[in-house]
Order: structure tokens, then C-alpha cells, then sequence
């Protein structure tokens, strides 16, 4: 990690503990479990570092927030509109890198792709309501 710093290696270390694609807010109140005197700003400083490094990545804005996966291998995910949960997707099927590429004649180096929609659990709960 370039730049070793308590609060960003706390921060890095939230992010890789959660599955839940959390916001800056959630990060923030996680790491002051850990770090009690940390600032906002702080947090934000650092999530845009470990962007810049390539160690996260910001999923964009869901929920009216910007929501943040510190899993960066290759995989795609569902943004439930209901719930507002994302979950992730990573059957190599339906990533079809090799043929995409061979099909634009191009060299891909990253995917981004988010479907929307209804989460299971939403589906299930609106059924027996």
C-alpha cells in the first residue's frame, strides 16, 4: 500500500470486511469504532486515495450515495431498488470478456456493469404482503 497510514490501512480494512458495497457514512462509522478520533473527511481523503491505488473501487451513486467495493477482481452486481442492497455477481458466464473483445476487435481491460431490479428477499416479502 503506497503511502502507509494508520487511518487508511483502517479503512481498507472496513471495506474488506463487509460484503455490503457501504457508503462513506457507514465506512466512517465503522472505522471510529477503531480509530474513535477520525473525521469524515478523513475517510473521504482516504477512500479517494485508495481508489487512485486501485485497492477499491466506487461503484457510483445508488441510493443517493456513492457506494464503495474493496473487492476488485473482476465481477458485476445488482443494486436491488427496493432495499437499495448490492449484491455481487461473478459467474465467469456471464462475463464473456474473450468474446467481446474478439467480437469489437478490442482489448478490454475492466467492466462495469450494474443490473437493477428487485432482490429475492424483496420479491418474497412483497408476495406475502
Amino acid at each position: 500500500m503506497a503511502n502507509f497510514s494508520k487511518q487508511r490501512e483502517a479503512i481498507l480494512g472496513v471495506l474488506n470486511g463487509t460484503k455490503t458495497h457501504p457508503d462513506a457514512a457507514w465506512v466512517y462509522s465503522e472505522t471510529r469504532k477503531l480509530i474513535p478520533n477520525i473525521s469524515l473527511g478523513t475517510v473521504y481523503r482516504n477512500l479517494a486515495k485508495l481508489q487512485e491505488s486501485g485497492e477499491i473501487v466506487s461503484l457510483g451513486v445508488y441510493g443517493g450515495v456513492e457506494r464503495f467495493d474493496a473487492d476488485v477482481k473482476e465481477h458485476l452486481h445488482f443494486y436491488c431498488k427496493n432495499c437499495q442492497k448490492i449484491l455481487d455477481i461473478s459467474d465467469k458466464q456471464i462475463l464473456p470478456i474473450k468474446k467481446i473483445s474478439k467480437l469489437l476487435d478490442a482489448e478490454i481491460d475492466g467492466v462495469t456493469c450494474v443490473f437493477e431490479g428487485k432482490c429475492n428477499d424483496c420479491v418474497n416479502s412483497s408476495k406475502s404482503n
